[in-house]
C-alpha cells in the first residue's frame, strides 16, 4: 500500500512541472482582428454615406456599416444570405425555352382588291340591256351581265363579207384581222362568219363567281370605247388589315400563317397568311399594320365582319436562350441583369435583348445556359454596384450624370410622366414633396397609391428623370 502511494506521488511531482511548461509553451489567444469600417449607410438609399453608426434619416432603421473586405476583388458586390432574405432576393436560371408569341389582333373584313375585276364596253354603243341592277349584287360565272347595241360594228363586218365572198384567203385573213383591231370579240366574228349577217349586239358575261362592287351603267345610256360598265369582286380569297403594336413587331413576317376566327361561327377556323407587312405606321394608335390573305373558299366570310386574328401554336419554333422580364434591368440606353457568382456575390452583366413573350425575354448576347440572374431586389443591389463602380461604363464621364435615389408614393401616371409624393432628399436639399418626373420607358406592374423606390437624374431640358422605378416590398418602411 506504501509503496503504490508513493509511486503516486512521484508520478504527480513529474507531470506538474511537464503541464507547467506545456501551458507555457501553447500560444497565447490574440483578441479578434477588427474589421475596417469604410463608411455607414441606408440600403434604401445607398448613395448616402455616414461617418458614424446611428438612425438613418431617412427610412426607420439602423445604419449598416460597410465593411472594406466586403469588396470582391472581381468587382460586384457581396450581399449576406440575411440581407437576401430581408430584400426578398430571388433568382432565376438563364435556360433555353420556346418563346411562342402571344400574338391576337382585330381585324375587320374587306375585298381582296386584287381580285377586282372591271368590265368595260369594247367599243362605243348604247347599253341596250342591264342584267344586274344594283352594287352588291351576286353573279355567277357565265351569268350576263350588260348588253350592247354596237352600230360602228356593221360597216367593217360588211367589209369583212365581201372580202369574204371573193375568194382570196390573204384578203379574207387581212379583213378577219381588222376586225380584231376593232376590238370585237372572238365570239361575235365567228357569228358573223356562220351566218354571213352583221352582228351589232354583244352581251357581257361574268368571268367567275363574285358580286357587283361598282354599277357605272344604266340601260338606254350611250357608253365610249373602254369605258367601264361594272366592277366585279370575288370572295375567296378575303382580306383583313390588322393593327398590331411595335412591341410585336417580331411576331409577324411576310408568309407567317395566321388563324382567325368569328363569334358567329364559334369553333371554326379560318386559315391564312400575311401578305404584306404595311410601311406605314399608324401615328394616333403607334401601331403597325399587316395584310392579310384569308381562304374563304364557301364564302362565309362577309365584307365588314370582325375577326380576331392569332398565330397558330408552331413546333417547329426553335428553343433560345431566356431570362424573366422582371431580371432586366432597363437603363434607357442599355440593358443589364445582375448574375449570382456564389456565395452572395452578385455581378452586373450588360446583355442584348431580343423578343418577348409569355414574361421572358429573349438573350442574344451576355449571358450562357445555366447562369443565374437576380429577379427580386435587383434595384437595390444594381444601386450599391453604381454607387462602387463596379459597373462597366456606359458612356463617356462627361456625359454621366448623378444618380438620386428616394422612396415615395406614386399619386397618377401619365404618358410619359409620373407623378410621385416623395421623402426628403438630402443630396438635393428637397424636402417632401409631390412633383412630376418624367417616364422614358413605360412601365408595367404600378398603379396610382402604390408605395415604390426609384431613381432618377437631373437634366437641363427634361428636369427629374426617372432611371429605375419599383414597387416597395412589404416590410419595408
Amino acid at each position: 500500500m506504501k509503496k503504490t502511494v508513493l509511486a503516486v506521488l512521484i508520478t504527480a511531482c513529474i507531470a506538474a512541472p511537464a503541464g507547467y511548461f506545456a501551458g507555457q509553451q501553447q500560444p497565447t489567444p490574440h483578441p479578434a482582428q477588427q474589421r475596417t469600417v469604410l463608411y455607414w449607410y441606408d440600403p434604401m438609399v445607398p448613395d448616402q454615406r455616414f461617418d458614424k453608426p446611428g438612425k438613418s434619416p431617412f427610412m426607420d432603421m439602423q445604419l449598416v456599416p460597410r465593411y472594406a473586405d466586403e469588396t470582391p476583388a472581381s468587382g460586384g458586390v457581396s450581399v449576406s444570405a440575411r440581407q437576401q432574405q430581408n430584400l426578398g432576393m430571388t433568382t432565376a436560371a438563364v435556360e433555353k425555352r420556346v418563346l411562342a408569341s402571344d400574338f391576337r389582333a382585330f381585324a375587320t373584313v374587306t375585298t381582296d382588291e386584287r381580285s377586282i375585276q372591271s368590265v368595260p364596253a369594247p367599243a362605243a354603243g348604247v347599253v341596250e340591256k342591264l342584267f344586274v341592277r344594283a352594287p352588291q349584287q351576286w353573279v355567277k360565272k357565265g351569268d350576263a351581265l350588260v348588253q350592247l347595241w354596237v352600230p360602228q360594228w356593221t360597216t367593217a363586218q360588211q367589209e369583212f363579207l365581201a372580202v369574204r365572198q371573193l375568194g382570196d384567203s390573204a384578203l379574207t385573213r387581212a379583213a378577219r384581222e381588222r376586225l380584231g383591231l376593232q376590238f370585237m370579240p372572238e365570239t361575235i366574228i365567228r357569228a358573223v362568219e356562220r351566218s354571213g349577217k352583221p352582228q351589232t349586239r354583244l352581251t357581257l358575261r361574268a368571268n367567275s363567281d363574285g358580286y357587283v362592287v361598282k354599277l357605272d351603267a344604266r340601260e338606254g345610256a350611250q357608253v365610249a370605247a373602254t369605258q367601264t360598265l361594272l366592277e366585279l369582286a370575288s370572295l375567296d380569297p378575303v382580306w383583313l388589315v390588322i393593327d398590331y403594336p411595335q412591341t410585336q413587331a417580331q411576331a409577324l413576317a411576310v408568309g407567317s400563317d395566321v388563324i382567325a376566327t368569328l363569334a358567329g361561327l364559334p369553333g371554326e377556323l379560318f386559315h391564312g397568311r400575311v401578305s404584306e407587312l404595311l410601311p406605314q405606321l399608324e401615328t394616333t394608335t403607334r401601331t403597325l399594320k399587316a395584310r392579310i390573305v384569308l381562304d374563304n373558299p364557301q364564302q362565309k366570310l362577309k365584307p365588314g365582319m370582325f375577326l380576331t386574328v392569332t398565330l397558330p401554336p408552331s413546333q417547329q419554333q426553335p428553343a433560345v436562350l431566356a431570362i424573366p422580364e422582371e431580371a432586366l434591368i432597363d437603363t434607357g440606353e442599355t440593358s443589364r441583369v445582375l448574375v449570382a457568382t456564389g456565395e452572395g456575390h452578385f455581378r452586373p452583366v450588360n446583355v442584348s435583348v431580343g423578343r418577348t413573350a409569355q414574361g421572358f425575354a429573349e438573350v442574344l448576347s451576355g449571358l450562357q445556359e445555366g447562369d443565374r440572374v437576380v429577379t427580386s431586389g435587383q434595384f437595390l443591389i444594381d444601386s450599391e454596384a453604381s454607387l462602387r463602380s463596379a459597373l462597366p461604363e456606359q458612356q463617356p464621364a462627361a456625359q454621366q450624370r448623378q444618380t438620386y435615389q428616394a422612396t415615395g408614393v406614386v399619386k397618377a401616371i401619365g404618358q410619359g410622366s409620373i407623378t410621385l409624393s416623395h421623402q426628403p432628399i438630402p443630396a438635393l436639399n428637397w424636402g417632401a414633396m409631390t412633383m412630376d418626373f418624367a417616364l422614358k420607358q413605360p412601365i408595367a406592374g404600378i398603379a396610382p397609391g402604390d408605395k415604390v423606390m426609384f431613381s432618377f437624374t437631373l437634366d437641363d431640358k427634361e428636369g427629374a428623370v426617372i432611371t429605375h422605378l419599383m414597387a416597395q416590398q412589404e416590410g419595408m418602411k
